[in-house]
C-alpha cells in the first residue's frame, strides 16, 4: 500500500502512539508493550492500534506484543521524524513568542531555525535568541537554510499571501495558527490549527 493509499486519519495516529510509547520507555522498565495496554493509555480500541500499524508492515509478535524502543524507531522512521526538519516561523506575535520559547520541538524531531515578521519595531530584535528578520526575505533565506517547514502565527488577512511565498520559497508542509483556510498546491501539506474551532467542537458534547 503506497501512502497516498493510507487513510489519514491513521496518519493523525500515529504521533499519538509515538508520544505514548516514548512515555512509556521512560516510566517504565518493562521492554515490551502490547496494543491492549496502548490502547488503555489512548483509549482506542487495540483492534484499532494493530489495524493502524498493520498498514506499514508486522511489528509485534504473538504472545510477546511490541519491543517499544523498535516500535518508536519504526514510527519514528515512518512519520521521518528519525532525523530533525529545520522549520521557521513566520509571524513574531504572541503566537511566536510561544513557538520560540517551546521546549518540546527539539526532541521530537523539529528545530526552529528562523523567525520572520513584517513589523519595523520587530525586525532585527531578538526571540529567545533568535532573530527576527524581515518577512520580505522568505524568498531569499528558506532556500538558503533548506527549510521546507513552516508554522504560520499571522492574522488572517495577511494569511493567504504568505502562504504563496512560502510555497515559492519551497516549503511543502505549513502548520497554520491563522484563523481562515488557505489554499496551496496538492503537493504542499496544510494543518490548520484554530483554538475556537477546537472549542466549538467541545462545546457540541458539552
Amino acid at each position: 500500500m503506497t501512502s497516498a493509499e493510507i487513510p489519514d486519519i491513521v496518519i493523525s495516529r500515529l504521533p499519538i502512539y509515538l508520544r505514548a510509547l516514548t512515555r512509556m520507555a521512560a516510566d517504565s522498565a518493562l521492554p515490551t508493550t502490547s496494543s491492549g495496554e496502548l490502547g488503555k493509555r489512548l483509549g482506542i480500541s487495540s483492534a484499532q492500534i494493530r489495524k493502524d500499524l498493520s498498514h506499514f508492515g508486522e511489528f509485534g509478535k504473538q504472545g510477546t506484543g511490541y519491543n517499544i524502543r523498535d516500535l518508536i524507531n519504526h514510527l519514528r522512521r515512518i512519520l521521518k521524524v528519525e532525523h530533525e526538519w529545520d522549520v521557521a516561523v513566520i509571524g513574531a506575535g504572541a503566537i511566536g513568542h510561544a513557538l520560540a520559547h517551546y521546549n518540546g520541538f527539539l526532541d521530537r524531531g523539529f528545530r526552529i531555525q528562523l523567525i520572520f515578521d513584517s513589523d519595523p519595531a520587530k525586525i532585527g530584535t531578538r526571540l529567545n535568541g533568535f532573530e527576527v528578520y524581515d518577512v520580505a526575505r522568505l524568498s531569499e533565506m528558506l532556500p538558503a537554510h533548506n527549510i521546507h517547514l513552516a508554522m504560520l502565527a499571522v492574522p488572517a488577512e495577511a494569511a493567504q499571501a504568505v502562504a504563496n511565498e512560502l510555497v515559492q520559497a519551497g516549503v511543502r508542509g505549513i502548520l497554520s495558527y491563522a484563523p481562515i483556510n488557505i489554499a496551496v498546491p496538492e503537493t504542499v501539506r496544510v494543518q490548520e490549527i484554530d483554538p475556537v474551532v477546537q472549542l466549538q467542537r467541545i462545546t457540541y458534547y458539552a
